[in-house]
Formats: C-alpha cells, structure tokens, sequence
C-alpha cells in the first residue's frame, strides 16, 4: 500500500501503520501523572460537553487509540505528543494509567505533529490554527508554503488564516465563541482601524449579516462602490438590427429582447429631434 502523504505523513511517522500486531507490541501503559502537557499544543479550548461524554465513553470502553508521547531530557515523566482531550477525558473518567506509544521529537516535531492531529480532527478553531502556524513560522523560521506541505492545507489558506491575528481582541473572541465565522473575519479585516472594524462587528451581529452582505457593508464603509455587473455582448442578430434602426432613424436605438417580447428604446436628445422621430414613424410628413 503506498504510503500516505500530506496530513497522514506526520502521523505515520509515529504510528507504525499496517501491522496491528505491531502497533500493539510498542503499547506501554502509564501512570496519567507523569504525561505532562504539550507547552506548543496549539488547542487551548476543549468543550466541557464533548470532554465530559468521552470521559463517559472512556470509563466503559477506555482509550480506544494510545496517546503519543515523548520521554523528557530529564528523565523525569514524559510530554504529550498528540492525544491531549483524550488525556484530559482519561483524568475526568479517574484512569490512573492510559496506554501510550513513546517516540523521540524534537520540540518543532512536537508542534507540528500536535498541529497536524488536530487538524486531521477538525479540532482547533481559526485562531489556534493560526498562532500554531506563527510558531513554525516566526519560531521554527519556515515559509507558508513549508507550513502547507506540512499540514495538507494550501499556501493560501495557510496566509489567510495567519491574518486573522491582526484581529482585536473583540473580534478574536466574536470569532472563537462562533459569533462571526472566518468569512467574516476576513472582510472585517479589510477595514484599516480596531474602531471601525469593531463598529462593523456590532453591525454584522445585530442585523444577522451573511459573509457576502458583511464584504458590502465593509465596502460602504471604505467608500467603494459595489462592482458593476456586466451584461454579456447582445447576440450578433441584435447588434445588426440595432445598427439598421440606428442608420434609419439618425439617433441611439438600444433593442432588448427577452423569452417573449421585449423592448425598444429610441434615445433623443431635444424637442426638434423628438418630433423629427415621431414624424419618421408615424409617417407625418408635418412633423
């Protein structure tokens, strides 16, 4: 079987893959106080819910798939690699002793590793991803396309996401409470000051604002007009007969046809050619 790449390479490289048999050989069970936390784990939220139903899942079935971790320089007790909720549901489900798998990483391998299970989880919200990839960034001095590599994400996805930490601290919280979305992180970030992004914030939240409607209200705000929407040339048809009303009567003539019907416009541009047009039509050899 080929081996995997972009978010699963991380993990296997960990998680000896394939061989069941394997896997469970390299299982040592230890005591749950001498695993400590991950200091670069880059999820700081747990939802008390979700944690508190799989302490209970954990207390009947216990932990399906070992935790990861890395034995410290001193010797003294280990660091947590990937696995912290289940770790912290093990605790709450009064587990003295949890089953882990040791590897060596160094303290980049640990955050990358730590960023890349929870990504392949769906676990961290924007802004935890986003300081993760600060710190492999501005800590680890690698570019957003090695971070992309990396964690499977695009190099753009990777750059936007890092931009929602120019946010102030009121819209970092709109965003990690699900106030806001990242959508509408984003537009707001265009407007140029922490006042007006915040005053577009309370606006958003009180009307309820889409992340489309929220691009026009920052828009407004900055003073752009909303791009015009261009129709499509008229069909060639259309563009002749126009041309011949336009040879004959001596003045602009717009045709619009639609499904049945349509319309006509003759376009004058006084009284005198008003009534020259009338007397072209109706055949008045008076006007």
């Amino acid at each position: 079987m080929p081996r995997k790449t972009g978010l699963g390479r991380g993990l296997d490289a960990l998680i000896p893959g394939g061989d069941e048999a394997h896997l469970t050989s390299g299982i040592r069970h230890l005591p749950a106080n001498q695993i400590n936390r991950n200091p670069r784990q880059p999820r700081t939220h747990f939802d008390p819910e979700e944690l508190a139903e799989l302490a209970a899942s954990i207390r009947e079935h216990g932990i399906l798939q070992p935790l990861i971790v890395t034995s410290n320089e001193d010797a003294k007790g280990y660091t947590l690699i990937a696995g912290e909720r289940r770790l912290e549901a093990a605790r709450q489900a009064g587990l003295e002793r949890v089953p882990v798998i040791i590897r060596e990483a160094s303290e980049q391998e640990r955050l990358e590793l730590a960023l890349i299970e929870n990504v392949q989880r769906a676990d961290l919200n924007p802004l935890e991803s986003a300081e993760a990839y600060r710190q492999l960034a501005e800590d680890f001095g690698l570019s957003h396309e090695e971070i992309s590599n990396r964690v499977g994400k695009s190099r753009t996805a990777i750059t936007n996401t890092l931009r929602l930490l120019k946010l102030p601290q009121s819209l970092q919280q709109a965003l990690i409470d699900g106030a806001i979305t990242e959508g509408h992180a984003r537009a707001l970030l265009t407007l140029n000051s922490p006042q007006a992004q915040a005053a577009a914030l309370q606006t958003v939240l009180s009307h309820d604002l889409n992340v489309r409607q929220t691009e026009e209200l920052v828009r407004k705000m900055v003073g752009q007009k909303t791009p015009p929407v261009h129709k499509p040339p008229p069909p060639p048809e259309v563009s002749a007969l126009e041309e011949r009303l336009r040879a004959h009567l001596g003045t602009k003539v717009n045709l619009n046809r639609r499904r049945r019907g349509g319309t006509l416009v003759i376009h004058f541009y006084s009284d005198e050619e008003l009534d020259n047009l009338v007397g072209q039509i109706l055949g008045d050899s008076e006007s």
